[in-house]
């Protein structure tokens, strides 16, 4: 069976319930990576205010709602309408910030070549199956000088027993009952490299991103959570994800697409 990616559609229209399997990716998973983003772009002395960023898979809008806050122009696209439509409605709701939504895939981007100022893709990469081409759109529509910012999934025997074993296969601690990932499609950080370098982007740095938790603590609260005894929202937040020394199961970073 391949990986279940008509489940943003079954389930995407409540992205920001905490009860929904997808709002795992929200509770400390959005204020882990977004820190890391934030401190890149003030380390490269990039001020966000007024930059037209674009969120590539923006799901629900977690990330998207975050750089609009800093002042970003921003545009999310998501193949599934559904969490489009979600996206849309809830940063109606917030006050009106001014995102911009439209169905389309990462491989093909109905936007003009060097339009935009950054770029970021968070739990995305490790879904299609184009990556080059992915890669290669997005680097198209940056102008020289911008950033990508991304995370991923490294393909380790470390990532096979937490991504795979732990949240999709073991009864007990499963997300949700269907294939959320396959891990052939994870990337190491050398093979994505290599592709950003095809596509004149320069790696700035890769650093890991994960939970800072106990480990005993993490498995039992999957557990607790696959036992409807805690939400989705609560199990993430316990895992405290944010930057970590080790890129063994997942990591993140930036790169700049040549002047």
């Amino acid at each position: 069976m391949g990986i279940d990616n008509q489940i943003y559609n079954r389930i995407g229209d409540s992205w920001w319930d905490e009860a929904n399997p997808l709002n795992m990716l929200h509770g400390s998973f959005t204020p882990g990576r977004f820190a890391y983003f934030r401190a890149v772009l003030d380390r490269i002395g990039l001020e966000p205010a007024g930059l037209r960023a674009l969120d590539v898979g923006c799901g629900g809008g977690f990330m998207a709602e975050e750089f609009a806050r800093l002042g970003c122009a921003v545009t999310g696209i998501d193949p599934s309408a559904i969490s489009i439509r979600t996206a849309r409605r809830h940063a109606d709701s917030g006050g009106g910030l001014g995102i911009g939504y439209a169905i389309a895939t990462g491989e093909r981007l109905p936007l003009a070549d060097g339009t935009f100022d950054l770029a970021y893709c968070c739990d995305v990469l490790e879904h299609v199956s184009d990556l080059d081409r992915v890669i290669g759109e997005t680097a198209r529509i940056l102008k020289p000088g911008g950033v990508y910012l991304f995370d991923t999934i490294n393909r380790t025997t470390a990532s096979k027993v937490l991504a795979i074993k732990v949240m999709q296969e073991w009864r007990l601690t499963r997300v949700v009952d269907t294939e959320l990932h396959s891990w052939e499609l994870f990337i190491k950080p050398t093979e994505l490299e290599k592709v950003l370098r095809r596509h004149r982007m320069r790696l700035g740095e890769i650093t890991g991103l994960g939970p800072r938790s106990n480990k005993a603590a993490l498995l039992w609260n999957f557990a607790q959570a696959r036992q409807g005894r805690i939400s989705f929202g609560q199990l993430s937040r316990s895992m405290d994800v944010g930057e970590v020394k080790d890129t063994s199961v997942s990591y993140m970073g930036y790169a700049v697409k040549a002047s």
